[in-house]
């Protein structure tokens, strides 16, 4: 994708991508919101990552040949990752976005580098501060209160939406998927890493869309569902997703998942001018709320020096 000549240059392309990132990520809540009675969930993700897997392999052709036999080996890492990626993180979230707003899909995923900071401790056996724990909980309230739309004193009122629910398990798969790429080294550079994915993402996926399609209130194929797909596959889908994964080869993931402190806002503003969502208090204060608490858990621990 970018020729990158030394160390330096890789760094401060990927410093610079972190600003970027999540405005790409925005043009996929403007997709999920609108998709619904034009294409289905998993069709529509299936379009998607088919159409990033084709662009990117091709991109990575020699790459992806000269190391066939070591994908062989770890196949069923990129069914994993696949899965996670792209079913959950993909299909999940336009069947959420059927019933809740763009605006609670950019807040709730927010939380997800709490998850990631956590799952890195109970998981990959990194350190935890008192000011770490203090900064899940606090962002944690964040997602519920956004989620409960600010209604803690009388949550039997809650009128729930299913469409929160779906974007929570998407929110927890997407830690899953950015701890399993750590834990995961691979010797692939981003672009092939993301094909491989890719490829995963659309074997798990094509059940579940043959499917969609066989049923009879299927909508018909048409020139906005494949706009969509497009949107999607081109946008969020090659743009974010290889951004996201290049910056974390450089930078490494806990630095990475800071990008996503700037979701709300892209995800606010994009709700707000394109699909005009109101803006709601229990927004603001969820966002008062996760903002902090992702920046608490986020932070690296300082190292106690040794007597």
């Amino acid at each position: 994708m970018f020729s990158i000549a030394t160390p330096e240059s890789r760094e401060r392309r990927a410093l610079w991508l972190l600003w970027i990132t999540p405005a790409l990520w925005s043009v996929n809540y403007i997709v999920a919101r609108t998709a619904p009675g034009v294409v289905e969930p998993h069709m529509l993700a299936l379009g998607r990552w088919a159409l990033a897997g084709f662009v990117l392999s091709w991109v990575a052709r020699k790459e992806l040949w000269h190391e066939r036999h070591g994908l062989i080996k770890v196949a069923w890492q990129y069914l994993a990752l696949g899965a996670l990626g792209m079913l959950v993180c993909g299909a999940w979230v336009y069947q959420g976005a059927r019933t809740t707003t763009a605006m609670n899909i950019a807040l709730i995923y927010a939380a997800s580098p709490v998850l990631i900071a956590l799952g890195a401790v109970l998981w990959l056996g990194e350190r935890f501060s008192g000011r770490q724990a203090l900064g899940v909980v606090v962002a944690l309230s964040g997602v519920f209160h956004v989620v409960v739309k600010g209604q803690w004193a009388s949550l039997n009122q809650v009128q729930w939406v299913a469409g929160d629910g779906w974007i929570v398990l998407a929110m927890a798969a997407w830690a899953g998927y950015a701890l399993l790429q750590k834990k995961w080294a691979s010797p692939l550079s981003a672009t092939a890493r993301l094909a491989a994915i890719c490829m995963g993402g659309v074997l798990v996926l094509l059940p579940f869309a043959t499917w969609e399609y066989l049923q009879t209130d299927t909508p018909h194929w048409s020139l906005h569902a494949t706009w969509l797909v497009l949107s999607a596959g081109l946008v969020p889908g090659i743009g974010a997703y290889w951004a996201y994964g290049f910056c974390q080869k450089v930078l490494g993931a806990s630095r990475v998942a800071a990008s996503l402190y700037m979701g709300p806002l892209y995800g606010g503003l994009t709700a707000w001018l394109v699909l005009g969502e109101s803006l709601g208090w229990h927004h603001v204060m969820g966002a008062m709320l996760i903002l902090p608490g992702i920046y608490l858990a986020s932070r690296k621990t300082t190292p106690t020096p040794e007597a």
